[in-house]
């Protein structure tokens, strides 16, 4: 699933104006970076195991995990910050469901 060095940079610019918006302290950020890089390794080792898989099962893939991944989040997320987080999930799951529709 290549994206773009635009979309790329979007994603980029995202993310840090996201964690800033969280103002997480440091263990939270490390919590939050090990749970990210746990799910990166998962979707990449599906991948590998199945190198023909098409975007509509990656994101079926991905949208298998987001509650598990919602919950570990969420032992370490102040209330606030929790309502960031669903908040920004829901706007990257439109942005996903739309680059799948294209």
């Amino acid at each position: 699933m290549p994206i773009t060095a635009e979309e790329r940079e979007q994603v980029v610019s995202e993310l840090k104006r996201f964690g800033h918006d969280l103002n997480l302290t440091e263990p939270q950020r490390e919590k939050l970076q090990t749970t990210l890089v746990d799910a990166r390794e998962k979707l990449a080792d599906y991948l590998k195991k199945n190198p023909n898989t098409t975007r509509a099962d990656i994101a079926a893939k991905v949208m298998a995990h987001r509650d598990e991944i919602r919950q570990r989040v969420a032992n370490f997320l102040s209330p606030d910050q929790l309502t960031k987080w669903n908040a920004e999930m829901a706007k990257a799951k439109e942005f996903l469901g739309q680059r799948l529709e294209a």
